[in-house]
């Protein structure tokens, strides 16, 4: 009987420290991968978005997104084509470029485009020091300010690449939300015009943020025709921080009753696809 209690004893202390392990960590590691803003029924106060790749919305609103610019040639066609349609983006900005061509981040500004911190040189920020993450975004941050007079709301990480606890102290330190995407036609490498539209129409939904860059040219050659299949599907265009104003609870699916088709074809569509991390995002 003696024996009996103590293996029973150890086994209760074992269970206590398990438990104990899973309560109140927080992973540090490097991911691009991040939940779906998509709000809970939970009570507001219970929980706190800090990073988006998708946003659950009543409507077709998709936020196209550019990063690593300005740069000088492209950057300029691409806010002339998206003057042409009406259509408000979101550039993320890196900051070196940014100091370079202020005229360019003042007019993307002037034209109610949303200028995102994308970093000061394009690190990644999950292998580096809090220190010299702060010093990246500050950079970038005054490098903002100076061309436009106001200062960001939104930064992305590049390669999508941030810890857990590096959103947090961000957030809490910088005011930022952060920004991933859930589709990305991959045209860092530079697959050609007819194939960042296709992937970009094939992987857009409401709600979706649209992963591209301004400094590839195919990337500027494949936006003609991609806004054009874009507008034709009926979807409209907002910033990133229009589209998470925009953000509705969820209602979760009912549960398919007795006798009723439940095969995938007629499941809703899983919200909150992960981004993959591109070399250049």
């Amino acid at each position: 009987m003696r024996f009996v209690f103590r293996r029973y004893s150890a086994l209760l202390l074992m269970f206590g420290a398990g438990c104990g392990a899973g309560l109140g960590q927080t992973s540090t590691q490097p991911s691009a991968v991040t939940a779906a803003a998509v709000p809970s029924a939970t009570p507001s106060s219970a929980i706190s978005h800090t990073s988006y790749n998708f946003i659950h919305v009543d409507g077709p609103y998709i936020a196209m997104t550019f990063d690593d610019g300005p740069q000088e040639k492209l950057t300029p066609k691409l806010l002339d084509l998206l003057a042409q349609h009406h259509i408000k983006a979101t550039f993320f900005v890196i900051g070196q470029n940014a100091a370079e061509y202020p005229d360019i981040v003042a007019r993307a500004a002037r034209e109610g485009h949303e200028i995102g911190n994308h970093s000061w040189s394009h690190p990644n920020l999950a292998k580096m020091s809090d220190e010299s993450v702060r010093k990246q975004l500050r950079q970038t941050d005054d490098a903002i300010k100076q061309a436009t007079g106001k200062r960001p709301t939104v930064m992305r990480p590049p390669y999508g690449s941030i810890s857990a606890r590096q959103k947090h102290w961000i957030h809490d330190e910088f005011g930022y939300e952060i920004i991933l995407w859930d589709v990305d036609p991959l045209d860092w490498k530079r697959p050609g015009p007819a194939v960042v539209t296709n992937r970009i129409l094939k992987e857009t939904r409401p709600g979706s943020i649209v992963l591209s860059h301004d400094i590839h040219p195919g990337t500027i050659e494949a936006m003609p025709e991609t806004l054009n299949q874009l507008e034709a599907k009926g979807f409209k265009f907002v910033t990133v921080s229009e589209l998470i104003a925009m953000a509705k609870p969820e209602t979760p699916a009912p549960s398919p009753s007795h006798g009723q088709n439940s095969s995938p074809a007629n499941r809703p569509a899983s919200k909150g696809a992960s981004p993959v991390a591109s070399p250049a995002g």
